[in-house]
């Protein structure tokens, strides 16, 4: 079997590290995306390449960027043949809670460009080589419902971005399929925090009264779904958004908190 190369937009921290640990255990090659966490991806490029002996790199770049996308394709492609994996990690969010009207413009674009527009450039940057190979992935991340396009109190920007992913993300699965490549969503529950990077076997032994299943989110949760979608057999499923929430309605949290 081919060896495979994936990127991972904020794959430094985060869902996103959790990720690059099961995607390297399966022996698959990581390009390592971050913006700021220089130090926390070079280690994570160390240890994954000391663990498993895949070969990993970290690149620097803002995806909300296209300049940056185009930068980190480009050092992708001069260390790899390929990038057969391209997991859409990185979202830039605001925690402060706004109203629409509080946005200003340039956090108002920020979101956007981070959130969708990112999706846009660097899928067509990788696209093109995963049809010379005739094989891909391509995998979003998104929030609870987000398929119906809900409102979202104070959180208006990236729900718009993310709702208007999803049907990029549907769109690219059509256009894409007789290529060989797939196209899916993943959207984690509540998950928060040193959750984002922690095992499954941490969180069963905590109780989460607020969780359907009495237990909290990981990483490992979101992760494990990817790494199913990433596998060869997994080529009939595209097009789909897969919610890994526990059974929380995560929207309406917000109207509760």
């Amino acid at each position: 079997m081919r060896e495979k190369t994936a990127l991972i937009t904020g794959g430094a921290t985060g869902i996103g590290k959790r990720t690059a640990f099961l995607l390297a255990e399966k022996g698959i090659h990581l390009v390592i995306n971050y913006r700021n966490s220089k130090d926390q991806a070079e280690m994570l490029v160390r240890e994954l390449t000391e663990k498993f002996g895949t070969k990993n790199i970290a690149v620097q770049g803002d995806i909300s960027n296209i300049e940056d996308c185009q930068q980190i394709a480009s050092k992708a492609f001069s260390e790899f043949h390929t990038i057969d994996i391209l997991i859409h990690n990185a979202g830039p969010y605001i925690h402060e809670r706004k109203a629409m009207t509080e946005y200003s413009v340039e956090n108002w674009n920020y979101i956007i460009n981070g959130n969708l527009n990112a999706v846009f450039y660097l899928s067509k940057l990788l696209i093109p080589q995963m049809r010379k190979q005739n094989w891909g992935r391509i995998i979003m991340i998104g929030f609870d419902r987000v398929e119906t396009a809900p409102g979202w109190i104070y959180r208006s920007a990236f729900a718009a971005a993310k709702s208007g992913s999803v049907s990029l993300m549907k769109t690219i699965a059509l256009e894409e399929a007789e290529n060989g490549i797939t196209a899916n969503m993943v959207c984690p529950g509540d998950i928060t925090g040193e959750w984002k990077e922690k095992r499954i076997n941490e969180a069963i032994v905590k109780r989460d009264k607020e969780s359907p299943v009495g237990r909290p989110g990981t990483g490992e949760d979101i992760a494990r779904v990817i790494h199913f979608l990433v596998d060869e057999k997994s080529d009939f499923i595209t097009g789909s958004v897969l919610s890994v929430t526990g059974g929380m309605d995560v929207l309406g949290k917000a109207f509760r908190d």
